[in-house]
């Protein structure tokens, strides 16, 4: 299995997941365009793509999926409240959806993919595990509380991509209107590099090699910040041997 991070921002996010020659994005959320340019570069094939799988109908993770989908036919699979969501919003007909219930499994190829829960404010979220034979994968962005319900399927993760969205102190210091720093520190919000190093603190097993820190914040984060906090949490773990890269 191989993991490609094509994008983590709130300007857009895009990821591909591999295995056999089949790839999976999780999420569209960059035009057609830079989806194709980020591919190039990093040696992912969009003519390979056998389906998208969407965490969540906010434009940055679904803002390019309609002219992705006049150009690849290949489905779409989504929870039915994402995926209705979705529908209202872009245009994009409903029958391009494959619709699963949270905790349900689901094969892409060699891929076996369970959609779990996550707590952040849109229609119904998720966060994805991949399984093949030889590796694990687990993916939670754009979650608001580091909950245990997640930290299971982190426990199984060879390899993980993880939000660490802000640093709580830059977060309450910014210009933000106090109601956008409640939504984004509240539980429905985004884990903060405490939150996410809590996480992995807690849950993180022997298996697990690396580590993608995702979705920081331009305004009230850094990616040292995200990468000390973190990098402290493994020192305290005794796990200094586990790969950090941040997005």
């Amino acid at each position: 299995m191989k993991v490609v991070p094509l994008a983590s921002s709130s300007k857009g996010n895009a990821y591909a997941v591999s295995a056999g020659g089949d790839v999976v994005l999780v999420d569209c959320g960059l035009s057609c365009r830079r989806l194709r340019e980020r591919c190039v570069r990093l040696g992912v094939d969009l003519d390979s793509v056998a389906a998208v799988v969407i965490t969540h109908d906010h434009s940055d993770h679904v803002g390019g999926l309609r002219v992705f989908l006049g150009r690849y036919d290949v489905p779409v699979y989504a929870n039915l409240m994402t995926a209705e969501k979705i529908a209202r919003d872009t245009g994009i007909d409903e029958s391009a959806f494959v619709c699963f219930e949270n905790g349900q499994s689901f094969e892409i190829g060699r891929m076996r993919i369970t959609a779990f829960p996550t707590p952040h404010d849109a229609a119904d979220p998720v966060g994805y595990f991949f399984e093949t034979p030889k590796r694990t994968y687990f993916h939670g962005t754009d979650i608001g509380t580091p909950l245990d319900s997640i930290g299971r399927y982190l426990a199984r993760a060879d390899v993980a991509t993880l939000e660490s969205n802000h640093d709580s102190v830059l977060l309450h210091g910014s210009d933000r209107p106090e109601s956008l720093k409640r939504r984004i520190s509240g539980p429905r919000g985004h884990l903060s590099n405490d939150e996410a190093a809590e996480l992995v603190g807690k849950f993180a097993s022997g298996r697990l090699k690396k580590i993608f820190l995702a979705h920081l914040s331009g305004e009230c984060n850094a990616p040292r910040l995200a990468l000390d906090t973190m990098s402290a949490q493994l020192a305290r773990m005794g796990r200094e041997d586990i790969e950090l890269t941040v997005l």
